[in-house]
């Protein structure tokens, strides 16, 4: 398969309320017609919150089940964040169900020290990309997308996922970074962020996008408002560009762990 169909939904979550969130994106996915994965915000459930006492999930728990019983009903990929405790470690969880049942994630390395992340949060140690219809796909999230050695694409994946809580206020870095990522890397990026005011009066723009391996916007979302994005992009045409624009022979060896 060298056509991938990805829907992306930014969202105004309802802060700390599983419940609520939970039965929103239900809701949206009775929208979407035919994609292969969808992608919702970091922290979809809850809002970017340090409240991990009360809002962690179990990695087996009713959130990650729940996202493996939509990929199965909907017969599509299901990717988001999700605050899990695991064996006593909280960790900010990229979590990918498929519509087989099986998951794979992957914990956030880079935590968010102005938020206070770092002390709430354990960070992740491991790179994580997942085959899913012939693709590779590399999950990252929000405060990763400043980090290009972390992300950097050694021939080792085609598309790069971020989803976010990105504030309004430095949507400009957001918008210059995902590109960045795209052009360096020459891959496929989606971004999603959410929108609204969360629990700690933040605001956020959304700013959801994805970005083809020259820089450009393919797709993207209306600034400020909800809704889901469709389209679908080429493995074909990621290779032709590789093939014509091989920059990767001439990228300098970084030992990142």
């Amino acid at each position: 398969m060298n056509n991938l169909t990805i829907a992306y939904i930014q969202a105004n979550l309802v802060w700390e309320n599983s419940e609520a969130n939970l039965q929103k994106f239900e809701n949206q996915f009775k929208d979407i017609d035919k994609a292969d994965i969808v992608i919702l915000p970091e922290m979809f459930n809850t809002g970017f919150t340090m409240n991990v006492a009360k809002q962690a999930q179990q990695h087996d728990g009713v959130v990650v089940k729940w996202m493996q019983e939509q990929a199965t009903t909907h017969n599509f990929a299901v990717f988001g964040s999700v605050i899990i405790n695991d064996a006593g470690k909280i960790f900010n969880r990229f979590i990918m169900a498929y519509p087989n049942q099986k998951i794979n994630w992957y914990d956030k390395r880079h935590l968010f020290r102005m938020g206070k992340e770092h002390e709430n949060f354990t960070a992740g140690s491991k790179i994580q990309i997942s085959e899913y219809s012939n693709w590779r796909i590399r999950p990252l999230i929000c405060y990763d997308l400043r980090f290009p050695v972390w992300s950097r694409n050694t021939n080792n994946y085609d598309l790069l996922i971020y989803v976010a809580n990105w504030p309004a206020a430095r949507r400009n870095v957001w918008n210059t970074l995902l590109k960045a990522r795209a052009i360096e890397n020459q891959c496929y990026v989606v971004g999603v962020n959410r929108i609204g005011k969360d629990g700690m009066n933040i605001e956020y723009s959304g700013d959801s996008m994805i970005i083809n391996p020259k820089g450009n916007i393919v797709s993207e979302l209306p600034v400020n408002k909800e809704g889901i994005g469709i389209t679908t992009i080429s493995l074909n045409e990621l290779q032709k560009f590789r093939d014509k624009f091989p920059v990767g022979f001439d990228a300098d060896d970084f030992n990142i762990l």
